[in-house]
């Protein structure tokens, strides 16, 4: 017999709804920016979802952006970037 043991902890902090959400019109372009952190494979990883979400909405248009070292924060310039050319944002984390 095998038994499955759920990994999961309790949780401390009362959950909050997720209430960010992006409209996308039927038709229109939606430019969506992919965030890799510099981390080994990021942007492989991202070049990869960006592929499945236009495969999945033909609508959305990808913008591939790089922070190029995982241990600072995005500076104001590429913040600048992103927030100028994309209405939503993925940031996503490779190893």
């Amino acid at each position: 017999m095998i038994e499955y043991l759920n990994p999961d902890a309790s949780v401390g902090v009362e959950e909050t709804p997720y209430e960010l959400s992006l409209v996308m019109d039927e038709g229109e372009t939606t430019p969506i920016g992919l965030l890799a952190n510099g981390f080994p494979d990021s942007v492989e990883f991202l070049d990869e979802l960006g592929a499945a979400l236009c495969k999945l909405r033909p609508g959305i248009e990808v913008h591939a952006f790089n922070k190029g070292n995982a241990t600072v924060p995005a500076n104001e310039q590429l913040l600048g970037e992103i927030g100028g050319e994309c209405v939503g944002v993925v940031a996503a984390y490779g190893h």
